[in-house]
């Protein structure tokens, strides 16, 4: 099944891909690399999920906030690529999470994007090498900020 028809199975729906915030790209191609920017978390309406992870919000709720920054990512790659289809595996994925000084569910939290991709691009194909590190704080009091890199053909 390829990456489309999965996201369709599993009646996802993209948000409308972000805008950038700043003087950068969303989306940079090298040779068989897409390397995306830092990701924010939108809701189904594209409006900013904000808060810290710790204080206004739990690990459930963080975890949502990168499940949807995944899906804003995946929204990047089809708008550039064309279709999820030309993705081959995901290589590297960063995550940062603003959170209380004491909180440490970081992975916890980053698994909300991590798991995602892995149900639309397959267990193989949709792992990729991880961090995810706690920050003081992030753009716009977002919860999360996400980038990733893939191999494409």
């Amino acid at each position: 099944m390829t990456a489309e028809q999965k996201l369709s199975q599993l009646g996802l729906q993209l948000p409308p891909p972000p805008e950038p915030k700043g003087v950068y790209s969303p989306l940079v191609v090298a040779g068989k690399l897409a390397y995306t920017a830092g990701h924010l978390p939108v809701d189904g309406q594209g409006s900013l999920i904000t808060g810290r992870v710790g204080a206004e919000l739990d690990t459930e709720a963080g975890y949502h906030a990168a499940r949807q920054t995944g899906l804003a990512i995946l929204a990047t790659l089809r708008r550039h690529l064309g279709s999820l289809d030309r993705v081959r595996r995901l290589v590297k994925l960063l995550g940062a999470v603003n959170c209380t000084p004491d909180f440490d569910r970081q992975p916890a939290v980053i698994n909300g994007c991590s798991e995602l991709l892995a149900e639309v691009f397959g267990p193989q194909a949709g792992v990729g090498a991880r961090s995810a590190v706690g920050v003081a704080s992030l753009p716009l009091g977002v919860p999360v900020e996400i980038e990733a890199i893939f191999e494409i053909d």
